[in-house]
């Protein structure tokens, strides 16, 4: 398949998919760059339910970086604990908002490279508070996003990075934010691992994992 008509096959799916999902948007609750950088942060190894539900008395508590870091990490860990890995997580926290404090002003920085180099930050964090916190083009590759990308056939491959740039090669600098939305929600509500609903999706006449069973 060329480029062309790898572009064309990729412009179906997600047309079908943005009718499907008229009004996606970032899942994790937030109402600034930070607290979503926090909760994505929380959201490793955990459903974005899960952590939206531990943010709402979290971001009571912490409202600015300098809020982790006045508390005992043994604290932080309790209040995170339901989220899992809250150990690294806690520790990640501290050590991301020590580097915010003491090199932004207590300011997320909204460059991408700057976003990577964060403690606890590689390229999904930085891409989904780059695109959803500031609104810079961005591509945030998660389960769902590897999965689907792999069974509609965009990308052989479970590297995250080359699914990035497989997508951003294949899509509108204009779609790249909200297609990880489209992905992942479409993974929780009909590609669903282990038991896909295929009799019910949409995209059902073009994908090639597409099962009758």
């Amino acid at each position: 398949m060329t480029i062309k008509s790898e572009k064309a096959y990729a412009k179906k799916i997600f047309d079908l998919l943005k009718k499907e999902y008229p009004e996606v948007k970032c899942v994790l609750i937030h109402k600034n760059p930070f607290q979503l950088l926090v909760s994505t942060i929380l959201s490793a190894q955990c459903t974005d339910e899960r952590v939206n539900i531990v943010t709402k008395d979290l971001y009571k508590k912490y409202k600015k970086p300098e809020d982790f870091l006045k508390v005992p990490i043994r604290e932080l860990e309790k209040d995170i604990y339901s989220t899992g890995f809250y150990h690294n997580k806690a520790k990640n926290i501290k050590k991301c908002c020590e580097m915010l404090v003491n090199k932004y002003n207590g300011k997320v920085p909204s460059d991408f490279e700057a976003l990577n180099e964060l403690p606890g930050v590689g390229r999904k964090t930085a891409s989904v508070v780059a695109g959803n916190g500031f609104g810079i083009p961005a591509i945030a590759v998660d389960t769902h996003v590897k999965r689907l990308s792999n069974l509609l056939g965009f990308v052989k491959s479970n590297d995250p990075e080359k699914i990035e740039f497989k997508l951003k090669e294949l899509l509108f600098e204009e779609d790249w934010i909200n297609s990880s939305h489209y992905l992942a929600t479409h993974g929780r509500n009909i590609c669903i691992a282990n038991r896909p609903k295929c009799l019910q999706c949409v995209l059902g006449n073009l994908c090639p994992s597409f099962s009758l069973s």
